[in-house]
């Protein structure tokens, strides 16, 4: 699978950091590099034939269909496509005009992931979002019109501006535009953003922990009543539906990243990747030159990874792959450490996959950390 960052940015969230060019100035120069980088990386995959190809990072929509396809047949050039190959590219709603979508929809490009974010005016101004609500729920119609059915949405919940009753609305809202996919995430605040300097000057309230919560398991109980999956924390889909390229992350499988700041993993011990910045990237590859960094990860790092991704999707850890993997006295650690999880009731066995109960989910993260091997 092929992952193609894209550099640009529109959006200045107030939630977030970007690394990226909010510019689009060298657009054609970045577009070659990339190009460049295709080509010089075209040997790292050992499978040739791409099951997805994910555009996101920035603001891909700011490419044109023109220039979404022409990387498409860049990479076509050294890489075949299964027949059911899942294409994505990430989507601001306001990007999705008539233009763009007729355009798009002549393209190998069959699967949307539209960063809605809410359908609340108050939440989107918070986070400092360029759309608004009506934007939100008619790009997702008009996607619908030009025949893009494999939909996803951004939905945040645990926002200062909102509550349980307001995110409710947001969920049935979701459920009427019958989108199958929808990866939603707690309102964290990052340092020095927007929203932290709002915060530290009292012009809104801290996201609180205990309602982030009671929103996170009222999520997944309203869609799991209404036909989704909860198939990863922060994901649920139809049958049918699941992101291909996000479970292939979470089943370690090797992946390539092309533009700056992309990462890329060969599916065993090495992890690269590229430079943040820009103009760097775009010289170092005109000279012919990647601009990437990589590590040989340690058995700790491998193992660690392995129990925090997994632990976070409904496949659990397999231990098998474990005692395969790694040796007996990291193994000895690790069972020690899950007996008294699983007599807790935080940890299940199921079929030799080790596992956290949907309940316990929101603390996934604290789980999977107390087993890491240090």
């Amino acid at each position: 699978m092929i992952y193609i960052h894209i550099p640009f940015c529109k959006q200045k969230c107030s939630y977030c950091n970007f690394h990226f060019s909010t510019s689009l100035h060298g657009k054609d120069e970045m577009l070659a590099a990339m190009k460049k980088e295709i080509f010089l990386r075209k040997g790292e995959l050992q499978d040739r034939n791409l099951k997805s190809l994910y555009f996101g990072g920035g603001t891909p929509s700011i490419l044109s269909p023109d220039e979404i396809k022409s990387l498409i047949d860049e990479v076509l050039k050294y890489y075949s496509f299964e027949q059911d190959i899942e294409v994505t590219l990430e989507a601001n709603p306001d990007d999705l005009d008539k233009n763009f979508l007729r355009g798009l929809s002549g393209s190998p490009v069959n699967r949307l992931s539209i960063g809605t974010q809410s359908f609340f005016e108050a939440d989107l101004k918070l986070m400092n979002r360029a759309h608004t609500a009506h934007e939100a729920e008619d790009s997702i119609k008009r996607a619908q019109d030009f025949g893009f059915e494999n939909l996803s949405i951004d939905l945040i919940y645990g926002s200062p501006t909102s509550g349980l009753e307001i995110w409710k609305e947001n969920l049935h809202k979701t459920i009427a535009l019958e989108v199958p996919h929808i990866s939603s995430y707690a309102l964290t605040v990052e340092p020095k953003t927007a929203l932290e300097n709002w915060i530290k000057k009292g012009k809104v309230s801290n996201p609180r922990e205990e309602e982030q919560n009671s929103e996170f398991y009222y999520l997944s109980s309203f869609l799991k009543d209404h036909g989704f999956d909860h198939y990863e924390i922060s994901n649920f889909a139809k049958p049918g539906f699941y992101s291909r390229h996000n479970s292939a992350y979470w089943k370690y499988n090797e992946y390539l990243g092309i533009g700056p700041s992309a990462h890329s993993y060969n599916g065993r011990d090495k992890r690269s990747w590229n430079i943040a910045h820009n103009q760097q990237y775009i010289q170092k590859l005109s000279s012919g030159i990647l601009a990437k960094e990589e590590e040989i990860l340690s058995g700790k790092d491998q193992f660690n990874e392995m129990i925090m991704i997994g632990l976070r999707t409904v496949w659990g850890v397999d231990l098998d792959q474990l005692k395969t993997k790694f040796s007996g006295a990291i193994l000895e650690n690790f069972n020690a450490g899950i007996r008294q999880k699983m007599r807790d009731g935080i940890l299940i066995m199921e079929n030799n996959h080790l596992k956290i109960p949907e309940k316990h989910w929101f603390m996934a993260d604290g789980i999977a950390a107390d087993l890491f091997m240090v």
